[in-house]
C-alpha cells in the first residue's frame, strides 16, 4: 500500500503512539517550564526534584535545594505544618489550595498557595509528593489595601460625626443668632470636606486617586480650618516645605488624626484652647511640634489604642516619620520628625 493509499486516521494514530511514548519528555518539558514552583520530596521531606520557577522564586539553585530537606523553605514558627502534611500524604490524601507562608533563600518570607498530592510508583505504593507553590503575595496585598480601605474609611464617618458634634458645639458657644450659627456651622462644614477631599481627592473621573502637591502649611491650614472659630484657636509658624503628589494622602491622614485626637479631647474640644504648630526644616529633616495647651489645668483620659492609632503608626513608618507624644497638665505635645525626602 502506497502512502498515499493508508487508511485514514492512520497518520495521526501514528502520531499518537509517538506522543504517548515521549510523554515523560513532554511532562518533564511542562514541569520545567511552568510559571509556578514544582518541587517533588519522598515521604521523609526531602527534596527530589527541584523546577525553574523554585529557583527564581525561592532563590536556591536545583543543585543547592536536592537532597536537603523541604523545612528550609518553612520558617520556624509554621514547622509544625509539614508533619501534618506528610501524614496525609502518607494516608494518600491531597492537600488542597493550602494558604501558608514560605521562606527564600535571602531570608525574606512569601506568601503561597500549595497543592501537594502523593506520587506513587507503578504498583501503586506513595513513595512522595508532588508540591506546587503558587506565589499569592500580590492578592494578599490586594486584599490587606481594601481592607485597609475599607476600615479607614469606617473610621472617618465615625470620626466625622465625632468632629462635627465637636464643631456644633463650639459655634453654639459664641453664636449670638441663628442664622449666625448657622453660617459658621455652614462654613465650617464646608471647610471640613475640603480637608477630606484633599486627603481623598477622587474616585472617579481621569484624576481618580491622584493627589495633588501642595506645601505642608496649606495642608494644615486647610485640614485646621474647620476648627477656627472667628478668633484663631491656632497658629502655624515657622519653615514651610513642599509636599509631593504621591505624599499628600499619607501626611493628610496624619495630620488628620492629629487633629481628630484634639477636636475629640484636646485643644480643639474646649473653649480657649490654642494649637501651635511650628515647622523646622534643614535639607535633610522636617520637624513638626504639635503644641496643644487647654484653659487650665483640666483632668486627662488616658489614651486608647485603637484602629486611628494603629493608622497612625502605619503612615508614621510609610512617610519613615518618628513620632513622639508628651501628656502634660495643660495639654498634649506631639513632636514629629521625618527625613524632608519622604515629603518630596
Amino acid at each position: 500500500m502506497s502512502h498515499d493509499d493508508q487508511l485514514p486516521g492512520t497518520e495521526i494514530s501514528a502520531t499518537a503512539v509517538q506522543l504517548r511514548h515521549d510523554a515523560p519528555a513532554f511532562l518533564a518539558a511542562i514541569v520545567e517550564s511552568s510559571d509556578d514552583p514544582i518541587i517533588s520530596k519522598s515521604l521523609d521531606g526531602v527534596i527530589t526534584t527541584w523546577n525553574k520557577a523554585a529557583e527564581r522564586v525561592f532563590g536556591y539553585t536545583s543543585v543547592e535545594a536536592i537532597g536537603c530537606p523541604i523545612t528550609i523553605l518553612i520558617p520556624e514558627e509554621r514547622l509544625d505544618e509539614e508533619p501534618a502534611i506528610l501524614a496525609r500524604i502518607h494516608a494518600g490524601q491531597r492537600v488542597d489550595h493550602f494558604e501558608t507562608v514560605r521562606r527564600r533563600k535571602d531570608g525574606s518570607l512569601i506568601d503561597v498557595s500549595l497543592t501537594i498530592s502523593p506520587i506513587r510508583n507503578a504498583s501503586g505504593e506513595i513513595i512522595g509528593a508532588s508540591k506546587i507553590a503558587r506565589d499569592i503575595s500580590e492578592r494578599k496585598r490586594a486584599a490587606e489595601r481594601q481592607d485597609l480601605l475599607l476600615r479607614e474609611m469606617h473610621h472617618r464617618v465615625k470620626n466625622l460625626f465625632a468632629i462635627t458634634s465637636s464643631i456644633i458645639s463650639l459655634a453654639a458657644r459664641s453664636a449670638e443668632t441663628a442664622d449666625g450659627l448657622a453660617r459658621s456651622m455652614r462654613d465650617r462644614l464646608v471647610a471640613l470636606s475640603k480637608a477630606h477631599e484633599m486627603t481623598l481627592p477622587s474616585f472617579t473621573g481621569d484624576d481618580a486617586f491622584q493627589e495633588r502637591s501642595t506645601t505642608l502649611f496649606q495642608l494644615l491650614s486647610l485640614i485646621l480650618a474647620p476648627y477656627d472659630g472667628g478668633t484663631a484657636c491656632w497658629d502655624l509658624e515657622g519653615d514651610d516645605v513642599g509636599v509631593a503628589a504621591n505624599k499628600v494622602t499619607s501626611l493628610s491622614l496624619l495630620l488628620h488624626e492629629f487633629s481628630t485626637n484634639a477636636a475629640k479631647y484636646g485643644a480643639l474640644s474646649v473653649e480657649g484652647g490654642k494649637l501651635k504648630v511650628a515647622v523646622a526644616a534643614d535639607s535633610e529633616m522636617v520637624r513638626i511640634t504639635w503644641a496643644e495647651r487647654l484653659p487650665g489645668l483640666l483632668p486627662q483620659t488616658a489614651a486608647t489604642v485603637g484602629f486611628g492609632s494603629r493608622l497612625e503608626k502605619m503612615i508614621s513608618q510609610t512617610l519613615r516619620a518618628e513620632v513622639s507624644k508628651e501628656w502634660k497638665a495643660d495639654g498634649l505635645t506631639i513632636v514629629t520628625d521625618l527625613p524632608k525626602a519622604s515629603l518630596q
